[in-house]
């Protein structure tokens, strides 16, 4: 069975042949090019599934991952190795990862086809035929991203880990910005590019002195994470500058790694990026929060960890400050969740916040947590991400036919069930208000009834999220990294995730208020209607995964349950967590954090369906705000940093820009070169004038005298034999002469 994970490597090719015949061939025919990258992307899970179950279902981990080798690259000292690699860790990734991304294709091919975003006037065509006009290149640009993340968890060494991980983010930069109609969409685009530009340029800086203080010099898996390196690493010190700290290289190290997931997983305070993603298609969004761009971040960490657990060994502030930026991010991200209006930017930060989870779970040495909560959030964020485009379809759609129809967005008008809907044009004192916004949560409400699969979907989706006990995968695996953290008595760590627990809880009650209960509150809630099937089908399907998943990691000791469903997550991982040379505990059964996961869970949707369960009334303020008042506007304008970066971060690195250009061409730099230059070409001319008239000279006049006595001795050479006579007497006469010359000067 081995010789079948061989074909691992095969993986992310299906979804790059799509993009290049989408690009090259078929560009024209949009369902052709639908059709193509559905197929890729099948194909890639048709690879995958059955890669995945031999892994889960035979033992071949326990001496060594399966690595195969497919060409390498001369370095000078040590080869590079391209390959792929096979383990529990990416097993598990190929598994999720192939899954959603064929559910996210087929949505895609729907979710495009309405084009409520495009302006008729100047896509008259497409706008009739109902296609986004680039929805061919939309089609080629998922297939590479996908190509990027399959590439990336098949990985064998952390290079071409780095170029899949950087394809993906050139993906997510052209697909943020994919309606670059929108200015909102090009800032957007450009924004996400260059923040994890930043946690990228740190992340290689690390990678290359990963490369070159490891015995032998290598990024790949499976020699950089032997222990013995990692010792070797751990037991070399450097001297921070900046800091003025003495360190060993193996926390210096992780720590610049550890940026790359701070930037591609949006943590603080490189999370600027994720919420202005959402600007892109629906589709896009699930990709970037659920299958491919975030649960990358984490997965870096996943791969790395044991180099992690060492530098944690080594100098144990470096895991301190992973779990510090995981905690603080769940808890800062959950504060922003609760003020905002907007359907996918309250996702958004929900994802930052839950990868917050798994970052500090990271960070207290919880890989299995990690890894189980990577997995079970994949499946319910895909889940809300594309419930919450089928809504933004369908008040799309609710808007588009109260237009067609005539009717008056100033005057009250009755639904089709008899609901009055006040007029639109309302000024609200907590957020500016666009009428006709389908993705403002208050021009929604009563959804439910008009898109019951969506609902009832997106409900069960934020039930798992919430961690709703026992029924749903959120809770076992949030209740993981809890126990974990009050097992490893890491209680500020346990505290702030609870009350972050409590805040998600709390605004996805709040979301699903807004959305789906209570009375329209806009013409595009009124004539909502669910969204096509190709789209709804696939919220069907990734259902089950955000119910039952959880129930593969119950722990053992938990009451009632545990025994009954073995904990299959865990004694799949522990061979592979044993060959890597560490050990992770595995938290005891404490009363205190499941009481805290069932408390913060149905404490929070308690609190806030009571708050929103009747949805709001057209024209009324938020309650929270009344309640908060400033601070909920800090939480609204989510605590400026956008703006602090804006006013200082931006203006420093323009003046800095600035200065170098001055410094670079007009002061130090370019005038040094320029006189170097000028200095040269003086030179060049004396040296050449020195060429000219002495050395030149030197030789002309050699040339001269040789051929003044060539001419003489040319003479001599006429054919007379008197002449060769006279030239033989002469010169045997003054030879005779300079033989005679010393004895006549002695005679004298």
């Amino acid at each position: 069975m081995e010789g079948f994970l061989n074909i691992a490597w095969l993986v992310p090719i299906p979804t790059f042949l799509a993009f290049v015949a989408i690009i090259l061939f078929l560009n024209g025919n949009k369902t052709v090019s639908a059709l193509t990258a559905i197929l890729g992307a099948g194909f890639g899970f048709l690879l995958s599934w059955p890669i995945a179950f031999v892994a889960f279902t035979t033992d071949l981990f326990g001496e060594h991952p399966v690595y195969g080798e497919l060409y390498r690259i001369p370095t000078g000292t040590v080869d590079l190795i391209i390959g792929y690699q096979v383990d529990p860790a990416n097993a598990l990734m190929l598994f999720m990862v192939s899954f959603l991304l064929l559910m996210i294709f087929i949505y895609a091919s729907g979710y495009m086809t309405f084009p409520g975003h495009l302006n008729p006037e100047l896509y008259p065509v497409s706008y009739s035929q109902g296609r986004d006009p680039r929805y061919s290149r939309f089609m080629a640009y998922i297939s590479l991203f996908a190509t990027g993340m399959l590439g990336l968890v098949v990985s064998n060494s952390l290079i071409t880990f780095f170029v899949f991980w950087e394809i993906m983010g050139l993906c997510s930069y052209l697909l943020i910005g994919f309606w670059y109609e929108k200015p909102t969409a090009r800032d957007a685009a450009v924004k996400a590019f260059f923040t994890t530009r930043v946690g990228d340029t740190i992340m290689f800086i690390g990678m290359m002195l990963l490369y070159f203080k490891s015995t032998p010099s290598s990024l790949h898996f499976n020699e950089v994470l032997r222990m013995e390196n990692l010792e070797h690493l751990a037991q070399q010190m450097v001297t921070v500058p900046v800091l003025n700290l003495t360190v060993p290289w193996i926390a210096l190290i992780a720590v610049l790694i550890f940026f790359g997931t701070v930037g591609k997983s949006s943590q603080f305070p490189l999370h600027v990026w994720l919420p202005d993603a959402m600007e892109g298609p629906t589709p896009v969004s699930a990709l970037i929060h659920a299958a491919t761009m975030v649960s990358a971040g984490v997965f870096l960490l996943v791969r790395m960890f044991p180099l992690f657990y060492a530098a944690g060994e080594a100098s144990p502030g470096t895991m301190h400050f992973v779990a510090f930026i995981g905690a603080f991010t769940a808890i800062f991200a959950s504060t922003i969740a609760v003020a905002q209006w907007d359907i996918k930017r309250v996702l958004a930060y929900s994802t930052i916040s839950q990868l917050g989870y798994m970052v500090a779970a990271i960070g207290i040495g919880a890989y299995v947590a990690a890894l189980f909560h990577l997995l079970t959030h994949a499946f319910f964020k895909a889940l809300l991400f594309l419930g919450s485009g089928s809504v933004i379809h369908g008040v799309e759609h609710g808007f588009h036919h109260a237009h067609t129809h005539g009717h008056d967005a100033h005057e009250d008008t009755v639904s089709e069930e008899g609901h009055v809907v006040a007029p639109l044009l309302i000024v609200r004192p907590d957020g500016a208000l666009n009428p006709t916004d389908a993705q403002d949560m208050r021009n929604m409400g009563g959804l439910l009834s008009r898109m019951p699969i969506t609902g009832w979907t997106f409900i069960i989706g934020g039930l798992a999220l919430s961690g709703f006990p026992l029924l749903t995968a959120g809770f076992w695996s949030k209740d993981e990294i809890l126990a974990s953290a009050w097992y490893g008595e890491n209680i500020w760590v346990f505290v702030t995730l609870a009350v972050a627990a409590f805040l998600t809880a709390f605004y996805t009650a709040r979301q699903i208020g807004l959305t789906f209960l209570g009375k329209p509150r806009t013409e595009g809630a009124v004539y909502a209607p669910e969204s096509v099937r190709s789209m709804t089908w696939p919220l069907i399907l990734i259902t089950p995964f955000a119910i039952a998943l959880g129930w593969i990691g119950i722990p053992a000791s938990f009451p009632g349950l545990g025994g009954i469903v073995p904990n299959w997550l865990e004694h799949f991982l522990e061979p592979y967590i044993e060959y890597q040379g560490f050990h992770v505990a595995h938290p005891e059964f404490n009363i205190v954090p499941l009481a805290t996961s069932l408390v913060v869970a149905l404490g929070g949707l308690l609190v806030g369906f009571l708050v929103y369960g009747r949805g709001l009334a057209v024209g009324q303020i938020d309650p929270l705000r009344r309640l908060l008042g400033p601070i909920w506007v800090l939480f609204y304008n989510k605590y400026y940093v956008d703006e602090f970066y804006r006013y200082t971060i931006i203006p420093f690195t323009i003046g800095l820009s600035k200065f170098l250009y001055w410094v670079d061409d007009l002061w130090v730099i370019d005038p040094i070169v320029n006189g170097i230059g000028r200095v040269t070409v003086w030179l060049a001319g004396f040296w050449a004038a020195f060429d000219l008239f002495v050395v030149d000279g030197v030789v002309n006049g050699f040339a001269r005298v040789s051929d003044r006595m060539g001419r003489v001795l040319r003479t001599t050479q006429d054919g007379h034999v008197q002449v060769y006579l006279l030239v033989a007497v002469v010169t045997v006469t003054v030879w005779l002469l300079l033989k005679a010359m010393p004895i006549i000067l002695t005679l004298v």
